[in-house]
């Protein structure tokens, strides 16, 4: 491998991390009695050293990454982003210790949404942007928004090394530069209009701008201790909810729909459809659970709660308007279940996606009418068109690989001290990018109270589920 091109894009990585820092810092210095501007200032001008090096010192060549050096570039990126972006909390001080700051930084370009601050409202605003942004940028993925800066040849290698296989299948396994650049014009756009909608509900210009990037990003974060709660603002929650179900659906399907007036596209996608007959099933379902068991009397706020959490979890955003973890044991089910699937390919939404469950079951719906009729021909067929053994087998052996996961981390939290419904909900929400789980680490709480070793294992398990789990294994391989 070619580690000088290596090393030079990952710099130009950094260097998109850095101004980033920069952009929170100015958001610091124009805020009275702001005093993250000096730590944000500083981390952008290390993380910038760091990156600007190697694109100085090491020369510019034609030479066309391939899948390794691709895939050694999104694994690279990724880490020493989260390493450099937890440098403002750690300058900042107060309650981040080096690994809570690391936490917050993997939580938050993850776009797991998970925390361990027990005070979010005591941070100042350039570290809450700072925050978010770490998110915002997790979401569309960092090589993804950094390739708008590259040549089309290398646009191309680090498209395809961070935007998953099942996602670029979905559209008939358009050109990644296309795909890469339409995920990035709707990402951008469906922010700016959440943005507006919220601004437009009473919330001040900081408040609506985080939580249209963190709604986008599907990532959670919120600059108030009890999230979207604080805000009783049912206009609000309206508009979340319909950019969380926006960002969770395929954004070159949107993108279609929006610009190029493809909405036909979007209402026969069965991806589409599973999904959102999913939500839709599971918000009836819980509702009729709260009422029933839940302690509710009112229908509206059943189905207000409801809505807004299935929503929520469903896209693997995290908000939260009510106290998951003391609804009855039912509701509770239906919102683990709602976290592994998720969202679709192509998205900002974590899980095994249900892209992969609806290949899982036409696949298993395949054998058994093999079975019964041995002489009749079937294919797995999805949107119209017929998938390859190779491609079911693919999504068989990613839920496999995920599910395996989750209980192994489960173990590893268990045997750590953990109850067994933190333990397994924890380790779900790490790996799927959730965030909230039950027990300890419900919705109106957070990890703080996790002991050290499960706050690495637990951002171990960020880090594998956001990258989708092969890029480690690639990497892994590559070094045996």
């Amino acid at each position: 491998m070619n580690w000088k091109v290596i090393t030079r894009y990952i710099g130009i990585s950094l260097l998109l991390v850095a101004s980033l820092m920069t952009l929170s810092g100015i958001v610091a210095y124009f805020t009275p009695g702001d005093k993250s501007s000096l730590p944000l200032f500083f981390s952008s001008f290390v993380t910038g050293i760091v990156g600007i090096y190697p694109f100085i010192f090491v020369r510019k060549s034609s030479h066309v990454l391939t899948f390794r050096e691709g895939n050694t570039i999104l694994v690279g990126a990724w880490f020493l982003a989260c390493l450099f972006g937890m440098l403002p909390f750690l300058f900042y001080g107060g309650e981040f210790t080096f690994v809570n700051a690391f936490f917050e930084s993997v939580s938050g370009f993850t776009t797991t949404g998970a925390s361990v601050l027990n005070d979010i409202e005591s941070l100042p605003r350039g570290i809450q942007f700072w925050r978010i942004s770490t998110a915002w940028v997790g979401g569309i993925g960092i090589l993804t928004l950094f390739s708008m800066i590259t040549g089309k040849a290398a646009k191309c290698a680090l498209s395809k090394a961070e935007i998953s296989t099942i996602a670029r299948e979905t559209l008939g396994g358009m050109h990644s530069n296309s795909f890469a650049n339409r995920m990035i014009v709707t990402y951008i756009v469906l922010t700016f209009i959440t943005f507006l909608s919220l601004k437009f509900t009473g919330l001040c210009w900081f408040d609506a701008a985080t939580n249209a990037m963190s709604a986008c990003s599907t990532c959670g974060f919120c600059t108030k201790n009890t999230s979207i709660a604080f805000y009783e603002n049912p206009a609000a929650e309206v508009i979340l909810t319909i950019a969380m179900l926006a960002a969770a659906i395929n954004f070159v399907l949107l993108f279609l729909a929006v610009f190029k007036g493809g909405f036909r596209c979007v209402l026969k996608s069965e991806t589409i459809k599973a999904f959102l007959s999913l939500v839709g099933l599971a918000i009836v379902i819980v509702t009729i659970d709260l009422l029933l068991h839940g302690g509710y009397s009112s229908l509206w706020t059943a189905l207000r709660d409801s809505s807004f959490q299935v929503a929520s979890i469903s896209t693997t955003t995290g908000f939260a308007t009510a106290d998951t973890a003391s609804w009855p044991p039912l509701s509770m089910s239906v919102l683990i279940i709602c976290s592994l699937a998720c969202g679709c390919s192509g998205s900002t939404s974590g899980g095994f996606k249900i892209d992969r469950a609806i290949l899982a079951f036409k696949d298993i719906h395949r054998k058994i009418t093999i079975r019964l009729t041995p002489n009749a021909v079937r294919f797995v067929k999805v949107d119209g068109r017929i998938r390859t053994d190779e491609q079911v087998g693919d999504a068989l052996g990613f839920i496999f690989l995920y599910m395996l996961i989750v209980l192994f981390f489960a173990a590893v939290n268990c045997a750590f001290g953990q109850d067994f419904t933190t333990g397994l909900t924890a380790s779900i929400a790490c790996v799927g990018n959730v965030g909230p789980g039950f027990g300890d680490v419900g919705s109106m709480t957070n990890y703080a109270s996790f002991p050290e070793v499960l706050k690495i294992t637990s951002m171990l398990e960020m880090l594998i589920g956001r990258l989708e789990i092969f890029p480690i294994l690639y990497l892994l391989r590559l070094r045996t």
